[in-house]
């Protein structure tokens, strides 16, 4: 009778054990999926930062919008992966509601990251204040070849000064975008080094 309880014993640990290696795998599985999804974010941003370095350069408007569309929805794509492994860890079968606030707080911070290279992108294409082209739409023609412009002032103290706060004003806009990008970068870095420790030590078991 001994030996059965024993025999049952063992059965019941070796099963314990066994789960345990199965929701470790699992929970690996899920961990290096992730680490591919921020592999493809990486990637996006790549060539978003190529295609407006590019656009800026040849200004075609058209070819910029439409890689902008194709970048939204492949980040769309991966915040629906990241969001799903979430809510996985959060199930019984995980009970990992750490690693789900690990993947939260990543996902907060590439959504802080992309919305702020939006904001620089935006605030390039405009230019500082100073710099911008002028247009003649606004302006009178007379005669062919020949028109009133609307852009000629007297040019005053006043009017430097406007000019001056509105580039010191652009300036700060976007050394304060460029720095929350960096800031989001370096959070989404030392977030990702927690998963790879997770990893190894998943490994290690």
């Amino acid at each position: 009778m001994m030996d059965d309880f024993e025999r049952k014993v063992r059965i019941t640990e070796e099963e314990g054990n066994m789960e345990i290696e199965n929701s470790n795998t699992e929970t690996l599985n899920l961990l290096r999926k992730f680490l591919a999804v921020q592999q493809r974010r990486a990637q996006a941003y790549a060539k978003l930062r190529n295609g407006f370095a590019e656009y800026m350069v040849s200004g075609g408007e058209a070819t910029y919008q439409q890689l902008c569309s194709e970048i939204t929805v492949e980040f769309n794509d991966c915040s629906k992966q990241v969001r799903e492994m979430e809510s996985q860890f959060l199930k019984p079968d995980y009970f990992r509601d750490d690693l789900a606030r690990l993947l939260r707080a990543i996902q907060e911070q590439e959504k802080q990251k992309l919305q702020l290279t939006a904001t620089i992108q935006v605030l390039k294409k405009a230019g500082r204040p100073s710099e911008r082209l002028v247009t003649h739409e606004n302006c009178r023609f007379e005669k062919p070849m020949q028109h009133e412009c609307v852009h000629l002032h007297e040019i005053t103290e006043a009017a430097g000064t406007e000019e001056a706060e509105a580039d010191a004003e652009y300036d700060n806009a976007l050394k304060e975008a460029i720095k929350g990008v960096q800031d989001a970068v370096t959070s989404i870095n030392d977030h990702l080094e927690e998963v790879r420790y997770e990893i190894a030590a998943l490994e290690a078991e």
